[in-house]
């Protein structure tokens, strides 16, 4: 999820966007409807002013028509197209109210004044887009059709909400369109971390994404004309310094003190072992091909270990299952394990060294000997040494740690009761 942040963040904020967009139209197209329904209802008073007036004086039914006619309103007369009406239309809006009459009346007292108060309720009715009033009283009834008013239409609002979906949705389709160039350079930066150095990150986009490919592409010729003027130094100078070691090694046999001679053969060695170590810091440091990681039995690569420090087998307790196996690079991880043993022969008490697996799968080593004096990141730096009396350049931590990390381990340290652990984890 972390390596898509940025797709998203922008997909969250289309969804949000959208959504945000289609709850205000929504809310909007409610009042909007809302408040024609409203303004149009207030046309039943009209219809009701005349509907009483015909009431009260007791008008034709021709005479209410005509008056009705006069706006557009038309009384529905066939009783089962009324019921069809009534039973299927939809109902937008109904409200009650009262009628008051005065009359003229007559008794043994003589004439007098009667108030009646009749309650109507008025009902506006949709029926296959159009518009129905109907008023019902105590004592009748009328169903009038409006001609003029239609129902409430919400194209005008679907309209104006498609143009915004869409131009919403085209931008995110435009921001992902220039977010491609960055997800193909992504990929091109991880295939040259893997050791394509050929690979390239030139475009001819001018946006911010091209300007970084290009400031990319100037940055890896630089690295390239670095890395290859550095290994080109370091091979250069490990052949000119191999000749004069050799001749050196020669000549040493011929001098006839045999202090001298020992003397000088192990400035030799030890010029030898430091031209093989900077060999190895070489090609560590510049591989990139795991092609070379291989399936090898963890027990074999101790053995073949053992094997380069020369040193007593009895001296090296090995405890792990011939079934433990490791994808890495032989030569390389050999090398790693053969300095944690010569670490040990140089540094512990009793000159042993004990290999196992952890209960977390992690290959340790365990000798018994004094704490590390300094923080482990401290030994693991080049020329580091505990003690500089020791027949040592202070490489060999270094080089653990760094065969561990082209393997994708880091090494550990730890203390208890006396013994050094160091860890492969």
């Amino acid at each position: 999820m972390k390596r898509n942040a940025v797709l998203i963040t922008i997909l969250f904020a289309l969804s949000v966007s959208l959504i945000s967009v289609s709850a205000i139209f929504w809310e909007f197209y409610k009042l909007n409807k809302q408040q024609y329904i409203d303004h149009i209802f207030t046309k039943y008073s009209v219809i009701a002013q005349i509907y009483r007036e015909h009431m009260q004086r007791s008008s034709s039914e021709i005479m209410l028509e005509a008056n009705l006619a006069v706006y557009d309103l038309f009384i529905i007369k066939d009783k089962k197209e009324k019921k069809d009406i009534l039973e299927k239309s939809k109902l937008l809006k109904k409200e009650g109210f009262k009628s008051f009459g005065t009359s003229l009346m007559l008794n043994k007292n003589g004439l007098f004044t009667k108030n009646t108060v009749t309650n109507l309720e008025a009902s506006m009715l949709k029926h296959q887009k159009q518009i129905y009033f109907y008023i019902e009283s105590p004592d009748s009834e009328v169903l009038i059709k409006d001609e003029r008013l239609h129902p409430y239409s919400y194209l005008n609002i679907l309209y104006f909400y498609s143009m915004v979906f869409i131009i919403i949705s085209l931008s995110f389709v435009l921001v992902m369109q220039k977010l491609r160039p960055l997800i193909r350079l992504r990929k091109k930066i991880a295939l040259y971390g893997n050791g394509d150095m050929e690979i390239s990150f030139k475009t001819k986009n001018i946006d911010e994404i091209g300007s970084v490919a290009n400031e990319l592409e100037n940055t890896r010729e630089k690295i390239n004309t670095i890395l290859e003027s550095r290994t080109l130094f370091l091979r250069n100078l490990m052949h000119e310094l191999k000749t004069p070691i050799a001749k050196g090694t020669i000549v040493t046999q011929m001098l006839s003190e045999q202090k001298q001679r020992d003397r000088f053969t192990s400035i030799f060695k030890r010029l030898e072992t430091l031209v093989e170590e900077f060999a190895l810091i070489e090609e560590v440091t510049s591989l990139g091909d795991t092609t070379e990681f291989k399936e090898y039995r963890l027990v074999d690569i101790i053995d073949g270990a053992i094997d380069m420090a020369m040193v007593d087998r009895e001296k090296v307790g090995v405890m792990i299952s011939t079934d433990v196996k490791v994808d890495v690079n032989y030569r390389l991880y050999t090398t790693a394990i053969k300095n944690m043993i010569d670490n040990a022969m140089k540094y512990s008490d009793d000159a042993y060294i004990k290999i196992l697996i952890n209960e977390k799968g992690e290959l340790c080593f365990e000798s018994r000997g004094e704490c590390l004096k300094h923080p482990l990141q401290y030994y693991i730096e080049p020329f580091t040494k505990e003690n500089p009396s020791k027949n040592s350049f202070g490489l060999g931590l270094y080089l653990v740690d760094s065969i561990l990390k082209a393997h994708g381990e880091i090494l550990a340290h730890e203390y208890e009761n006396g013994v050094n652990r160091f860890i492969f984890a």
